[in-house]
Parts: structure tokens; sequence; C-alpha cells
């Protein structure tokens, strides 16, 4: 597992309070608050985080992260991998991708997968790989929700 301790102060005293989750790409912050639990893909599998969890950084696989708001309300974010910082009283994601299932539809994904493929296929020489593969995972989001989401899952 590449997992590391990271020095940190300890959590506040008394029980309460909520954990700050803040999620980011190279492009900006994607989601940010206060969270009562958040549940990331590692890449030794799933795991979950409440308040006061020991520190840790570790890495992210492609997956969802899957939020629960100090209001009740489920969030999912999809990340295409990337890094988590985990302190007692806040989270940290830094994805390579970050979309959230608001943002996806059917027509964005579409849209992503014409313009990688219109890259692919004008300049196969002058390709920025990085783009285009966040560009292809971004696609790839987008229709596995759609496909979750005419399944009713």
């Amino acid at each position: 597992m590449h997992m590391s301790s990271i020095e940190s102060e300890p959590a506040p005293a008394g029980p309460g309070g909520a954990l700050q989750l803040e999620i980011a790409h190279m492009e900006g912050q994607v989601w940010a608050g206060p969270v009562r639990v958040v549940s990331l893909p590692g890449t030794e599998g799933a795991f979950g985080v409440l308040r006061g969890h020991t520190p840790v950084l570790t890495r992210l696989r492609a997956g969802f992260v899957h939020i629960e708001t100090t209001a009740g309300e489920r969030v999912e974010v999809y990340v295409s991998g990337g890094y988590v910082e985990i302190q007692p009283t806040h989270v940290t994601v830094l994805a390579d991708t970050a979309v959230r299932n608001a943002d996806l539809d059917a027509a964005r994904a579409e849209a992503a997968r014409q313009a990688a493929s219109s890259q692919l296929g004008s300049e196969l020489a002058h390709i920025d790989h990085a783009l285009l593969h966040a560009e292809l995972t971004r696609a790839a989001a987008q229709w596995t929700h759609e496909i979750r989401k005419a399944s009713g899952r």
C-alpha cells in the first residue's frame, strides 16, 4: 500500500463537527464543503473517511468519490486518479481530472468524444497526450454516468 503518515495537529476535542472536503483538479475547484463522510477510490480499494481520521497521503485510482454532506445530500464526483491528503478535520483531493455527476450529460459526453477524436485525426504528431487522456477520461465518466442513470443505479 502506498500510504505515508503526515504530521498534523490532533482533531479538536469533543463530539460533532464536520469534516471539510475540497476536490480540485488543474482547471480549478470542483466541489468543496462540510461533509459527514466521504468514500474515496484508493489504489488498494475504496475507503471511507470520517472526522478524526488518522493523517494519510495516498494515491487515488479512477472512480467515484461518494460524498454525504452534513445536510444529508449525496454527491458523486468522478476522478480519473490523483492524490488525497487526509487530516483529522479536512480532506483535500487533487485529481488528474474531476467531474461532478450533476455536471454530466450526454451532449457534453458526445462533444468531448468528438473533440478528442478530431484532435487525434487531424494532428497525430502534435497531440498533447495528457490533454487528450483527460478529455477521453472525462468522456468515459460521462458515458458511465449515463449508463448508470439509464439503468436506475
